[in-house]
């Protein structure tokens, strides 16, 4: 074996090398390679191919309608208030939920005592599944033994139909979905504060900067790479809200809170019009694509990776 390689010239012997680095590299990523392809390569695929078809209730394709489905949906009026109720809806709970988690976590990071008891109660919404939560605020959102409506009650201010009045269903939504939310974006906010040098902060107390301007010239700026990250990963999951729809609302009232992910459900396993739920499927897909891609040219330009 080292007589063979010692008599292969420089350059195949290089090549060689080469080939048998990717083998191996192709080995170590079989296993990664096998699971993305059963569970997200193959599922895409299958449901562009779907998407141009008509499908009998077992979800098989029966007629080749090419993108007839694709102009059923935007003819539809059911889809098009579905894509306003979900830009409605992510419009209310991104940018809340971010500058929330960023205050909590802007209090949470000063070094005062007991603030770790703080920090525990901040974050405890990542423990709670969207069931149990949406459960809890089913109850709270309730007309008449609500918390909510009791509190107005005290006020002298008239009861809400949080849940069954379109003009509050997607606000409720909202916020429960904000509150569920709150404790992952706020504990990757406090561990980018945490990571700032403190030898900055020093720096501008010497030169006489103030709270506010160390705030803005320095917290943000630095804190930039993770916001960036919240913003993306909040994004993502609010078009893909679909948990408390379900529990909460079930896409009503009126389909007030029939957001796309919502109503890709109703119509494969409702209506078993799994076609043109393929085909929300790759519109939703292809909104996020955009979005995320936007947010990538214009965004990333105003972080600070330094």
């Amino acid at each position: 074996m080292k007589a063979d390689a010692a008599s292969t010239p420089p350059k195949q012997f290089g090549l060689w090398r080469k080939s048998l680095n990717a083998r191996t590299a192709l080995l170590y990523l079989f296993p990664s390679i096998l699971l993305f392809s059963v569970f997200i390569f193959y599922p895409m695929f299958r449901t562009i191919y779907l998407s141009f078809f008509l499908t009998d209730q077992q979800g098989a394709a029966a007629l080749f309608v090419g993108f007839e489905n694709y102009a059923y949906l935007f003819e539809s009026r059911e889809f098009r208030n579905s894509i306003k109720a979900t830009v409605l809806f992510v419009l209310y709970t991104v940018p809340t939920g971010v500058i929330i988690a960023l205050f909590l976590s802007l209090i949470a990071n000063e070094k005062l005592k007991g603030i770790g008891f703080f920090r525990t109660v901040y974050s405890s919404t990542m423990g709670i599944s969207v069931a149990a939560s949406s459960v809890v605020w089913l109850f709270l959102f309730h007309p008449s033994i609500g918390m909510f409506n009791r509190l107005l009650n005290v006020m002298n201010l008239p009861g809400v139909q949080w849940l069954l009045d379109p003009d509050w269903a997607l606000v409720s939504i909202s916020i429960s979905t904000i509150w569920m939310n709150i404790g992952f974006s706020f504990l990757i906010l406090l561990g980018g504060l945490q990571n700032i040098d403190e030898y900055l902060y020093e720096s501008a107390k010497i030169d006489g900067a103030g709270y506010w301007y160390q705030l803005r010239r320095i917290t943000i700026p630095m804190l930039s790479p993770t916001l960036f990250f919240i913003i993306t990963i909040s994004l993502i999951n609010a078009f893909q809200t679909f948990g408390q729809v379900d529990i909460l609302t079930k896409g009503g009232p009126s389909q007030a809170t029939n957001l796309i992910v919502y109503s890709i459900y109703r119509e494969a396993f409702i209506n078993y019009q799994f076609g043109t739920a393929s085909a929300q499927a790759v519109f939703l897909f292809i909104c996020i694509l955009i979005v995320t891609i936007l947010q990538f040219k214009l965004g990333e330009k105003k972080v600070h990776y330094q």
